[in-house]
């Protein structure tokens, strides 16, 4: 797809703020996406444009008029973006204090007693939100195991556990340790054939840059996202949430209209600048398909990052320019294993001879940016069953190329050697 188009990758990277160098280190590929992607130059132009506006969305004169509105269209972006049946998007903090919000309101506002069902994949956003609210709600907070091999969790593990009074289930999209993704329809409907009135709360942190997003074929009741994650700027989460996840009791000013969720006067710049990455999505849609649709030339931009992004991955396991690949170095751990096709554009990986940490060091001295995981309060649920301390994550998207791939390799080589 984005292979196929010539010139594309270039038109792609062209729409990207320091694809290729950083304003602090100079000439750098960028393998640290699952850190916070490149930011559009669109997004940036945005925030610009908005953090001089000193008028409050609502107010009654063109500018707050106009701000409101923007609000309400970029709404209606995500709606398309997500595919999403009905409910309502909220802007928070973060996407980790917007999980906090959401699964607290769950805890809380469902009968006392009863389940609130997790796994061992998740990261500490859900995990820490289900551990602080459960026990305030008078609920149990139980962790279904996830597969160490596979670096995954499949809907089956799940029935066991599963009761008749669990009352909220959280789910992780994808690892951002693993880089492996989980059919949360099917763990959904896994959780639904049991509990079918529980409270479905969805991590898409690190899922939403790979594009493939549908809300309306997953069955659930709540899902969030970090923009700067999905080519946006940090500073703010979006969530959705179904009606009926809306209507429990949550925080909010006393005799506010509506119950809003949305607490305190809104960043019209935050919402314009989400709008900058669905209008990229639809471009990058209608240049690797024919679709009049929006929604659908959407979905042809997720499934063209997709393909671009497995053969970017493939490149980086199994070689490229006559450089040998990740999958072939003696005493290599490559977490989820070689052949996995849950894999999100992500690998991490260590190596007995040498220390995570010294790696991502002489990587980053070689131009290439990459991130060490360490079996700490972020990590250690996946690393610790393993055995590991650390691990090297090489973060891949899709506008990473295959040249940054062998200069990538090129550089392990040198490690190696050294």
């Amino acid at each position: 797809m984005i292979d196929a188009q010539p010139g594309l990758i270039d038109e792609i990277r062209d729409r990207f703020a320091n694809v290729d160098e950083c304003p602090f280190q100079g000439p750098r590929a960028f393998f640290e996406n699952a850190g916070g992607a490149l930011t559009l130059k669109s997004v940036v132009e945005t925030s610009a444009k908005f953090a001089g506006l000193p008028d409050n969305p609502g107010r009654d004169n063109p500018a707050g008029r106009a701000a409101q509105d923007l609000i309400a269209r970029s709404k209606a972006d995500m709606a398309t973006f997500f595919n999403a049946p009905g409910g309502q998007f909220i802007a928070g903090e973060s996407g980790t204090e917007l999980l906090f919000r959401l699964i607290g309101a769950a805890c809380l506002g469902t009968p006392e007693g009863g389940r609130v069902l997790g796994s061992t994949l998740e990261h500490p956003a859900t995990r820490s939100a289900a551990d602080r609210y459960a026990p305030i709600g008078g609920k149990t907070h139980v962790l279904v195991a996830h597969d160490d091999a596979t670096g995954s969790i499949e809907a089956a593990a799940f029935r066991p556990e599963v009761t008749p009074d669990t009352r909220v289930t959280t789910i992780l999209h994808t690892s951002p340790v693993t880089g492996m993704g989980v059919d949360v329809a099917a763990v959904a409907a896994e959780i639904r054939a049991v509990a079918p009135d529980c409270y479905i709360i969805v991590d898409g942190i690190q899922h939403a840059a790979h594009g493939r997003l549908d809300l309306a074929a997953l069955g659930v009741d709540g899902y969030v996202i970090s923009p700067y994650k999905v080519f946006s700027r940090h500073g703010y989460g979006i969530a959705w949430l179904s009606d009926r996840l809306a209507a429990l009791p949550h925080d909010g000013l006393m005799g506010a209209p509506g119950a809003p969720w949305e607490l305190g006067t809104r960043d019209a710049g935050a919402y314009a600048a989400f709008s900058d990455v669905v209008a990229y999505f639809d471009w990058l849609g209608g240049r690797v398909g024919d679709a009049t649709d929006r929604r659908d030339r959407i979905v042809a931009a997720g499934e063209a990052i997709h393909a671009r992004e497995a053969a970017l991955t493939n490149a980086l396991l199994h070689g490229a320019g006559n450089l040998p690949g990740l999958a072939s170095y003696d005493g290599v751990t490559i977490l989820g294993g070689v052949e996995n096709p849950r894999r999100e554009g992500l690998v991490s990986f260590a190596l007995e001879s040498h220390g995570a940490g010294d790696i991502v060091a002489a990587l980053n001295e070689a131009g290439i940016r990459t991130h060490i995981r360490k079996a700490d309060h972020y990590s250690a649920n996946i690393l610790a069953p393993l055995g590991m301390e650390s691990c090297v994550r090489v973060s891949l998207c899709h506008y990473n190329t295959e040249e940054e791939v062998v200069r990538f390799l090129a550089a392990m080589r040198d490690i190696r050697r050294g």
